[in-house]
């Protein structure tokens, strides 16, 4: 008998008919002897339904508030799918992230689980019952609601499952495996058999919709077991495993495993800032004290040496914000400077850990773009990823003209 945690997006619970689905599949499972814990988001479209009603309301609805309501479109879920696995003979308990014993901190839409209480749910467990959790949601020490923010429920799944100490995370979503990059860009993009923990944390850090990164982080810091599959159709889906576990004379082999991409990035650039210690600081702090998130970094330094300037990119969604932060702060702090922004960009990212051991790999990225005229704005890299901004309208080009360049086209893809 094994303890598994599936974890069922949106899509796959997008109606009736979906949700009853899902029970069977629930149902297969458990006929085995498997204990199961569901973790399920709203049905697709709810939020975005939820969010154009409050916005309706209130261009500015407090955070407190949105949490409130947006953490109803996963109790809806939960109750409808423990109704449909009764139905079918199957004994199921549905339970909101409070109940569930998920406690976070207070910051609103974007909170971070800081324990769960598994008491409860592991009795219901022995009892035989399958747990039906809400995804997505949890509660702060004050007894207020909170949401973890777009893609909280595969950090649900990965939590719960790490609490428990499963068998296996399973996520299953409307596509059967992580990709070497969107399909719905790139035609040819091929299903990975497997990738490593570090690679899809970069990918899903730079804006592949698979996984949430904070999943990831709990999958490899706990060292979860997780695989992404298709609720619609039986496959093996794409396995998630430690760096630990890959045959190391594969890594001898020249491999990007992905290209991930955004177009959810603004360019913020101070012109004629000081060029003195602590700069960076002064124009940092503020924003993070802000609770905003600051992704790529250039700093330039002017030929006199008295000045430079600050490039730098935030969310899209962040963007009003953050040059608004500007204006009225850090500007006038620093006793002047001329703001630069540009919300219509894209980051392009090539990821795989074949770069440690393999130079070039830049070289060739940047001679691929240049081939199609295509300008690049600013440069980033670690050891395994290499990611670029351009104009949003060059993405898709991008996109496939590196998928195949880097030999990514051909099928039975397997990082290593």
């Amino acid at each position: 008998m094994a303890l598994y945690v599936q974890k069922f997006g949106g899509t796959s619970v997008g109606s009736v008919e979906r949700i009853k689905a899902v029970a069977e599949k629930v149902k297969g499972f458990r006929d085995q002897g498997h204990q199961v814990v569901v973790v399920v988001s709203a049905m697709s479209g709810e939020t975005n339904r939820l969010t154009d009603m409050a916005q309706a309301l209130n261009d500015d609805p407090a955070p407190r508030e949105m949490d409130m309501l947006l953490s109803t479109g996963e109790q809806v879920t939960i109750s409808l799918l423990a109704m449909a696995l009764q139905q079918i003979g199957v004994p199921a308990t549905s339970h909101t992230g409070a109940q569930v014993g998920i406690h976070t901190d207070s910051a609103y839409t974007k909170a971070r689980i800081q324990r769960i209480e598994t008491e409860d749910l592991k009795a219901d467990l022995e009892a035989g019952q399958v747990v039906v959790v809400a995804g997505f949601q949890g509660v702060d020490e004050d007894g207020n609601i909170t949401t973890l923010g777009r893609g909280g429920s595969d950090t649900t799944g990965v939590a719960l499952a790490a609490a428990l100490g499963a068998d296996e995370c399973q996520i299953y979503t409307d596509v059967d495996g992580v990709y070497t990059t969107d399909p719905r860009v790139c035609s040819k993009a091929q299903r990975l058999t497997s990738i490593t923990v570090e690679e899809m944390l970069e990918l899903a850090s730079l804006g592949s919709k698979v996984l949430q990164i904070r999943a990831v982080e709990f999958a490899g810091k706990y060292n979860v077991p997780l695989r992404v599959l298709s609720s619609f159709e039986d496959g093996p889906g794409t396995l998630i495993v430690a760096e630990a576990d890959q045959d190391e004379d594969a890594m001898e082999e020249p491999l990007i495993s992905g290209i991930a991409f955004t177009k959810n990035e603004a360019k913020l650039t101070l012109l004629n800032t000081p060029d003195v210690p602590g700069v960076a600081s002064r124009i940092l702090g503020p924003i993070a004290d802000a609770n905003i998130e600051v992704d790529m970094i250039v700093q330039n330094v002017a030929p006199a040496g008295d000045y430079t300037d600050f490039t730098f990119t935030v969310a899209k969604g962040d963007y009003k914000a953050t040059k608004k932060l500007l204006e009225e702060t850090v500007i006038p702090d620093l006793g002047g400077g001329e703001l630069r922004g540009d919300d219509n960009i894209a980051k392009v990212s090539l990821v795989g850990v074949g770069m440690r051991s393999h130079a070039g790999v830049a070289s060739k990225m940047f001679r691929v773009l240049a081939d199609e005229n295509i300008n690049i704005r600013m440069v980033s890299t670690s050891e395994i990823k290499i990611s670029v901004v351009i104009d949003e309208k060059h993405m898709e080009l991008a996109v496939n003209a590196l998928h195949k360049a880097f030999g990514l086209d051909k099928a039975d893809i397997e990082s290593e």
